[in-house]
Parts: structure tokens; C-alpha cells; sequence
């Protein structure tokens, strides 16, 4: 029953109020597991991570299709990766669901449990270089709880929808008290997300963005990739305007291997129409005396130095391989890539506009809007104050699935967080603009070859999260999970 409940979960993340729909589903759950006190702890354990693998191998499934179908792995073990790495997620709500048998006549048990789920979501994202894809901030997207996000973060969110589903399963014991309770806080978090803390900076600029639709296997066809740069060229110079952005990758070959004269000729088209353009590609840094490859934003400005910001956080086994795998990759011939990494103190885009003030734009990668810290630091010391996010992304390696969504999703809760509009330019989909709460203002269909072209408003200022980071969140968890630990070895 509890992987069927995983399974629901994961499921319920992809519909319209999925932030709703978990926390019942996650008050079953608890029911189920506080059903088992009476067993060892171990397997007690085996409960929890057999809840965590069904809510994963949903969540995850489409990687299949990038090892598979696009990479070329065998199908079993392509299969036996995502299991792996379901299980190694599971693991983390494992150890979460453990604070129910611990810790569950506390009086405070709801509070224990959100406090040590909020300690493995930080370390799911940490550990091995992180991986904390699924978790429930970004489902409150379309929760209760997504106001909270600008001051305290994604891991608030996450905080609060464990506690409220907690105390969803005590009414019936206490009706009055926990009644009281959610209906309190869900009233108090939807009334600071009315609160704005940043405002809108400048006029409105004038936004296109390219969406190719290739398909991932076209990038390893060299009459493909000429095809490819050449449509993104042609639609590039078709039309000025304040900011021009293609995805990740669309140019899909080494900078230095790229048609002689493109990007001179490109560096021209920004000149001469003052427009700014972005593009995705391959770029090579010198590394201990070996040149490896990059994933790279190249920008182009009017009469500037071409900007470059290379992917910082890179994907493990996709981009980069771990340490100690090696034997791995070459006994099974996993085609996989390693690349050379960014720093982390990388500058911000600028956007020059004629006659008016610059405007600053942090970017991501794909991948890397998944760690909603790492970007607000980046924000909180940068030199220049960021008014943009934009993310630049190829999903085709996944095929016709959730993971779109799930990123859109994950995006939309860094423009919650951070109080700053998106950009989202992506190879298949989804092309978006995003609202400085997080709201789609605009986006077109996926797995279509199209332009959103559109006018966006930058917006100023510094959210709470974005000045204090993860910080006060976390103490506040482990100061609880100290008590909590206190008090079990007393008593």
C-alpha cells in the first residue's frame, strides 16, 4: 500500500492543484506508517523507503528515455539505473519517515516530522553533488504554501505542507485545536504572498524567444547540426529586439568549430539593431594544461566583449562523471559526457538598451534551476543587482513526459523565491515567461518549432529569502530535531 501511495503522490504532483491534493495523500501515508509502531524499527525503515521508491520511479521515469532512446543503453540497464536511482532518493524519506516511530508521542510530532523532512530534502540536495528533483516546494506552486517561498524559501514550503498533513490526520482527536491550526497558518501564508518585495525596474523590454524543436538525436548528425544553427541563425536576425535567447545547446558544436565568421557575424546584428543575444553552445576552457568542453550561454551585446557564463552545477553521469565510476562507464560503454565545470561567482548577464539604464540577468542552465540557493546567492553577491532569471534548456533528451512540467514548476518557484520575472527558452518545450510571483504570463506548446515574442517587465530589489538564503529555515529544524533528540534520550 505504501508504494501504491508514492506512486499517488507523484502522480498528484502533475495535476492542476496538486499542491492541495498531496497533503492528504501524505496524512495516508502517515497513517499507514503509524499503523506499524509496533514493528522493528528496520523495517519500519523498509516502510518508509518503500514509499519513497514509488513516488521516485514515477517522479524519474523519463530518464529511461534519455539512456535509453537517445543514448543508446541497453533497456535493462536503463531500467536498473532509474531503479538505482530511486532508490538512493527513497533512502532520504526513509530516514525522514523514521521521526514518526521516534518521536510520535511528542506533542509536537507534526513539527519533528516537517523539521527532519526539511534536514534530508538540504541533504538530497547537497549530498553527491545533489539531486532534489520531486520535492513538494515546487508542487505548492499550486498549493497553500507558496507564499511563503519569498521569505523563507522552497524548504518552508516543504516544511509546512509535512506539518499541515500531519495535522490533517490528528483531527479526528483533536478537531477543535488542529482545525484551528491549518486553517490559521494556510489563512497567514496566503496573506504574506500578497506582499511584494521587489518592484518593477525601467520600462518593459521587448523579448523573443526561439524554440527549435530538434530532436535530440539530430545533435549527432553532422548535416543535422548544420541545419540546426543555420534555422537559429536565420531566425536570430529576423526580427530585433531587447533580448533575443535560443536554448541550451542550439548551436550544438564547439565554439571555436563553429562556421567561420557566425559569431562576428551575429556580434554585428547586435550592433547594429541593439539587441541582445544569448545563445546556447559548446564552449572549451584550458583545464591543467587539457582542454575539456562546456555547457555555455554565449551573450552578445551592442558594442560590448561577448559575455560567457559556463554551467556551474552539472548534471552527475550526464555531464560530468563521478568519482569513482569511471570503471562504470567504460566496462558497460555508457555513452556519457564529462565536462569541464563553471565557477560559482559568474556575473550576470547585462542587457544594454539605448538611452536607458542596463539591466542585470542571472542565468541557469537547464539543470541548475533546481537549487534555488545557489541562486539566490549568486543574486545576493553579485556586484550588479539583478532585475532577470533566465534559463536556458534542451529537454528533447526526454521525450514526451512530465519532466517539463516539473521544470517549469521548479522554475516558477525560483521566481517566487528570488521576486524577479523568468525567461525559459528551451529546445522542445516548455517556452515560457514567468511573472515575479511565478505565474505563466506566456508560454507555447511544446514539441512545436516557433517564437514567443513578448514584452516583460524587469523588476528590482531583494527578496527575504534571496538576503537570508536557507538559514533561518534550517536552524529552525535542527534547533527542533535537537530538542526532539533531547528529550528521546531522557525519557
Amino acid at each position: 500500500m505504501l508504494f501504491v501511495l508514492g506512486v499517488l503522490l507523484a502522480v498528484a504532483a502533475e495535476l492542476a492543484y496538486g499542491g492541495w491534493i498531496q497533503i492528504p495523500i501524505l496524512s495516508l501515508v502517515w497513517w499507514r506508517l503509524g499503523l506499524q509502531e509496533a514493528l522493528p524499527i528496520k523495517k519500519q525503515a523498509l516502510s518508509g523507503f518503500t514509499f519513497g521508491l514509488g513516488y521516485f520511479v514515477v517522479g524519474v521515469w523519463w530518464l529511461y528515455i534519455s539512456m535509453h532512446d537517445v543514448g543508446g543503453m541497453h533497456a535493462l540497464l536503463s531500467v536498473l539505473a532509474v531503479f538505482l536511482l530511486s532508490s538512493c532518493l527513497a533512502i532520504y524519506f526513509s530516514i525522514a519517515c523514521l521521526a514518526i516511530p521516534l518521536f510520535k508521542k511528542s506533542g509536537v510530532s507534526g513539527l519533528i516530522l516537517a523539521a527532519s523532512w526539511v534536514a534530508m530534502d538540504f541533504l538530497r540536495g547537497y549530498l553527491f553533488t545533489g539531486f532534489p528533483w520531486m520535492g513538494f516546494a515546487e508542487t505548492q506552486i499550486n498549493g497553500p504554501f507558496a507564499g511563503i517561498a519569498p521569505i523563507f524559501g522552497g524548504l518552508a514550503c516543504t516544511f509546512l505542507t509535512i506539518w499541515c498533513s500531519w495535522e490533517l490526520l490528528q483531527i479526528k482527536g483533536r478537531w477543535l485545536t488542529s482545525s484551528l491550526a491549518i486553517v490559521g497558518v494556510i489563512a497567514f501564508t496566503q496573506a504574506i504572498g500578497l506582499i511584494n518585495f521587489t518592484k518593477p525596474f525601467g520600462e518593459p523590454i521587448s523579448v523573443r524567444l526561439i524554440q527549435g524543436n530538434f530532436a535530440q538525436s539530430l545533435k549527432f548528425n553532422p548535416l543535422a547540426i548544420g541545419q540546426q544553427i543555420d534555422f537559429y541563425t536565420k531566425e536570430i536576425i529576423k526580427t530585433p529586439a531587447n533580448l533575443i535567447v535560443v536554448p541550451e545547446t542550439a548551436f550544438p558544436w564547439p565554439q571555436v568549430n563553429l562556421p567561420i565568421g557566425l559569431i562576428n557575424y551575429l556580434q554585428t546584428f547586435s550592433s547594429n539593431t541593439e539587441s541582445n543575444v544569448l545563445l546556447g553552445l559548446i564552449g572549451e576552457v584550458n583545464t591543467d594544461g587539457t582542454m575539456q568542453y562546456t555547457n555555455r550561454a554565449l551573450g552578445l551585446s551592442p558594442n560590448q566583449i561577448p559575455y560567457q557564463y559556463d554551467k556551474f552545477h552539472l548534471v552527475p553521469f550526464g555531464e560530468f562523471i563521478p568519482l569513482g565510476f569511471r570503471w562504470f562507464i567504460d566496462a558497460f560503454r555508457v555513452p556519457l559526457s564529462d565536462f569541464a565545470r563553471g565557477g560559482a561567482d559568474q556575473s550576470p548577464l547585462t542587457v544594454v538598451r539605448k538611452d536607458q539604464l542596463d539591466i542585470h540577468a542571472a542565468i541557469t542552465i537547464c539543470y541548475e534551476d533546481v537549487f534555488g540557493s545557489e541562486l539566490a546567492t549568486r543574486i545576493r553577491q553579485s556586484k550588479q543587482p539583478v532585475n532577470l532569471l533566465i534559463n536556458m534548456t534542451n529537454l528533447a533528451w526526454f521525450g514526451q513526459s512530465q519532466a517539463p512540467m516539473q521544470q517549469l514548476r521548479l522554475s516558477q518557484l525560483r521566481s517566487l523565491e528570488t521576486g524577479l520575472p523568468a525567461l525559459r527558452a528551451t529546445n522542445t518545450g516548455i517556452t515560457s515567461v514567468l511573472s515575479s510571483n511565478g505565474k505563466v504570463l506566456q508560454s507555447v506548446p511544446e514539441f512545436t518549432q516557433t517564437t514567443l515574442n513578448t514584452q516583460v517587465q524587469t523588476y528590482s530589489g531583494k527578496t527575504p529569502y534571496v538576503i537570508w538564503g536557507n538559514l533561518p529555515i534550517l536552524s529552525f529544524s535542527c534547533l527542533l530535531l535537537i530538542w526532539a533528540l533531547i528529550r528521546l534520550r531522557r525519557f
